[in-house]
């Protein structure tokens, strides 16, 4: 990776659990060594399952180090929580991005592009392809 400041990715789940977990492996699978920052926006603040846009915002500003953000959703209501933040236009940082990709396996495949110091259009599509993947 070179100097420049990797895309940050945040993983954002109902569950604190969920999101945490597939932070976890998409770092495990990205290899050994220093990855791109990816942080897990799960659950509600206080527990229980949902989306908060609190945890979200705050994930998604320590995850940026300028070169933008790429967050990835498990399930509806987060793609919805994640626009309205993008449409306020100030809870997020400039160059976040909602990805539509499988949670998992679009994680895996951010992680490593941003890892290999990929940009963000870059880590999106890594992201996205990953709806390609057969698993037969």
């Amino acid at each position: 990776m070179s100097g420049a400041a990797p895309v940050g990715i945040v993983l954002v789940s109902h569950s604190a659990a969920v999101a945490a977990s597939v932070a976890e492996l998409a770092q495990g699978l990205a290899g050994g060594g220093a990855t791109a920052p990816v942080l897990p926006a799960g659950g509600l603040p206080g527990g229980g399952l949902g989306t908060s846009a609190e945890l979200i915002s705050a994930a998604a500003k320590s995850a940026d180090g300028g070169a933008g953000v790429a967050i990835l959703v498990d399930l509806g209501s987060a793609v919805l929580t994640v626009k309205a933040l993008l449409a306020e236009g100030n809870e997020l940082p400039e160059g976040a991005r909602l990805v539509d990709a499988p949670f998992v396996e679009g994680a895996v495949a951010a992680l490593v592009t941003a890892s290999a110091g990929g940009d963000l259009d870059a880590v999106a599509a890594a992201a996205s392809e990953a709806y390609a993947y057969r698993k037969e």
